[in-house]
């Protein structure tokens, strides 16, 4: 038989630092890791940074962007739906009409951004001119302005003249 104690038993509480002791020291080292990695980023030389739109042949790479972009936006601008789609005509030449839309926005966004600082004086402001043109004719179209209503009619005769006169320059 056992006897009862009048005290009840207390368990002791663990000793401190009992454990994982390896908690601290990674801490440590972890920190110190990433106050190299700090200090590298803070100190490191500067890349040398190669300006993407400066071009030995300013002229030719306008030129090269201005004929695919006039290419794009020509196909795009002269497609039509083809015959007998019956009820689904009016989708064909919605979505004919979105690719066109595309083909203006994305080509003036293109053509700008191909246009490099030492390119002809000329030949950027007219790029810029017939990108401008392009964009405003797209939101135009986006907003169901008609081809022959202004300001449409007018930036579609302006977008063409800088259309030849860009050919011209690119010649």
């Amino acid at each position: 038989m056992s006897e009862l104690s009048p005290y009840p038993t207390v368990t002791p509480a663990p000793a401190r630092g009992s454990g994982p002791r390896w908690i601290a020291p990674t801490a440590l080292i972890l920190s110190l890791i990433a106050v190299a990695g700090a200090g590298w980023a803070l100190f490191k030389p500067e890349p040398v940074e190669v300006d993407p739109l400066s071009s030995a042949d300013p002229k030719g790479q306008v030129c090269s962007a201005y004929t695919l972009v006039s290419e794009a936006v020509s196909i795009q601008t002269k497609r039509s739906p083809g015959p007998n789609l019956g009820p689904m005509t009016a989708v064909a030449t919605e979505a004919i009409a979105a690719n066109a839309r595309l083909a203006m926005a994305g080509g003036a966004s293109y053509l700008l951004d191909q246009l490099p600082p030492n390119a002809p004086a000329e030949l950027a402001s007219e790029v810029r001119a017939f990108a401008g043109d392009l964009n405003s004719i797209a939101m135009n179209a986006l907003a169901g302005i008609p081809n022959d209503r202004e300001p449409q009619a007018g930036l579609l005769s302006s977008a063409e003249q800088s259309n030849k006169r860009l050919a011209e320059l690119c010649k």
